[in-house]
């Protein structure tokens, strides 16, 4: 009998648990797992995460790796080619918003450096440690996420609103909503 606490929302699935042990809530500043987290969130908006992360080695195929500079030379064959793609996520915005967010993300990186300059700035580059006891108390957004979105939005930035800001600050490691019972909250601090 397993006696490690995780957050609730992971359940049993093997793929969730994974996800959440080794991944969601570690402190990234790495660009492509940057931008591989924003074509994905991106793409769950009005989904459940568990389903794009089930169809997440689909997207890294149908979307060149991640790549961002080979994302955004994709133009409307790729748009047509990738609306016949069982794999991801059928839907022609969201498809057509990921290509757009890898123009909005190069133009970014030429800016700051790197997606993760700009984007840790809203943080002053430390991770905010939040010290939740249940899932009733994690926000779906802050005032924090308001501004990274409004900024990002200004900057072209497309399916990018504050809920999904906040989930990618999350995955990201922006934030540490890992619930305090959880054994992952001790070690992503």
């Amino acid at each position: 009998m397993e006696t490690i606490k995780r957050c609730p929302w992971c359940g049993d699935d093997p793929l969730y648990r994974h996800y959440h042990d080794s991944e969601w809530g570690v402190p990234c500043r790495d660009d492509g797992k940057l931008f591989e987290f924003l074509v994905l969130e991106s793409a769950q908006a009005g989904l459940s995460w568990i389903t794009v992360l089930r169809k997440r080695e689909n997207y890294r195929r149908a979307f060149a790796g991640f790549d961002p500079v080979k994302v955004a030379r994709f133009n409307s064959r790729s748009v047509a080619r990738l609306m016949g793609d069982a794999g991801i996520v059928r839907n022609r915005q969201k498809i057509e918003a990921a290509i757009g967010n890898a123009r909005v993300f190069l133009a970014i990186q030429e800016e700051f450096g790197s997606f993760a300059n700009y984007f840790w700035r809203f943080s002053d580059g430390k991770p905010i440690v939040n010290r939740f006891a249940s899932l009733r108390e994690v926000p779906a957004s802050t005032v924090l996420s308001d501004t990274i979105s409004r900024d990002m939005k200004q900057r072209g930035m497309g399916f990018f609103g504050t809920t999904i800001c906040y989930a990618h600050m999350q995955a990201m490691g922006m934030v540490n909503d890992h619930l305090v019972g959880c054994f992952r909250h001790a070690e992503v601090s």
